[in-house]
């Protein structure tokens, strides 16, 4: 037999407070910016827990919002678990790097692409 195995813990944590689970309201990370390469976002061996607002459009666990293209950005070796609305959200935003995460118990995608005029991720 072979199982699947993830690491869901890191040293660096981001979470929502305590009612975050009886409410489905958690944390989100939200990046935005005015066109191609003004952001650069590295998220790196983070965990995060209790994210996303379950049922509310736009808030995401991790949410990539409108940049355009992301040369520079990455989200890699996280570990997304106890989502209430989806782990990673591309919307509008091209060559982002998503790699080696983890991902356990989200409402909805783990990885999103919002409108289909996302390229190269």
């Amino acid at each position: 037999m072979r199982a699947e195995v993830g690491l869901l813990s890191r040293n660096v944590k981001l979470q929502g407070d305590s009612s975050s689970e009886e409410n489905q309201y958690g944390a989100t990370v939200f990046l935005h910016s005015m066109g191609d390469d003004s952001l650069t976002a590295r998220l790196e061996n983070v965990e995060f827990t209790n994210m996303g607002q379950a049922f509310k459009l736009g808030r995401y666990a991790i949410h990539f919002h409108m940049i355009g293209n992301v040369h520079n950005s990455y989200i890699k070796g996280n570990s997304v678990h106890q989502s209430f609305n989806r782990a990673f959200t591309m919307h509008g935003t091209s060559y982002l790097r998503i790699l080696k995460n983890v991902v356990y118990n989200v409402m909805g995608h783990n990885v999103f692409i919002e409108d289909a005029v996302e390229r190269h991720n």
